[in-house]
């Protein structure tokens, strides 16, 4: 467990923009954490110890494709998407839960790890929309329209 904790402080103190793997298209170049044909990239991300794909599958499935940077232990399991956007796979008891901002590794309803993406590429939730006032404005003002001569 000391590794973990370790691991923990390195992720906290890399910088966002050293950390970014090369990426193209398809997830992380010469890495686990990309979609090979015929599947089609949804998501991808890195963290200081990982890197995390999420794949769809021309049968309209998902799958999470995963490397620990360290030792390039690999995971390739199925997953499904939250309605929130997130998305998650599970390995036995471990659930691996991908967002936007983090990779979160539990064992039951206990978090082993949270992981803070350093770099992710895909879709973020929308921003709210400003509702649009249907009340007509008023005239503008005459130092709004100009000067007038007359």
């Amino acid at each position: 467990m000391a590794m973990v904790a370790a691991g923990a402080a390195v992720a906290a103190a890399l910088p966002s923009a050293a950390a970014a793997p090369a990426s193209d298209e398809g997830g992380y170049v010469n890495s686990t954490a990309r979609c090979p044909a015929p599947k089609s990239v949804v998501v991808f991300g890195a963290t200081g110890n990982s890197r995390v794909a999420i794949c769809k599958t021309p049968d309209g499935d998902f799958e999470y494709r995963g490397v620990r940077v360290s030792d390039g232990a690999k995971l390739i399991v199925p997953a499904e998407e939250s309605t929130d956007g997130t998305f998650v796979a599970d390995n036995g008891p471990v659930s691996y839960m991908v967002t936007a901002k983090s990779l979160v590794i539990s064992e039951g309803s206990k978090v082993v790890r949270e992981e803070t993406m350093v770099d992710y590429h895909g879709p973020q939730a929308p921003a709210p929309a400003t509702p649009t006032s249907t009340t007509p404005l008023p005239a503008p003002l005459p130092a709004e329209q100009g000067a007038d001569d007359g």
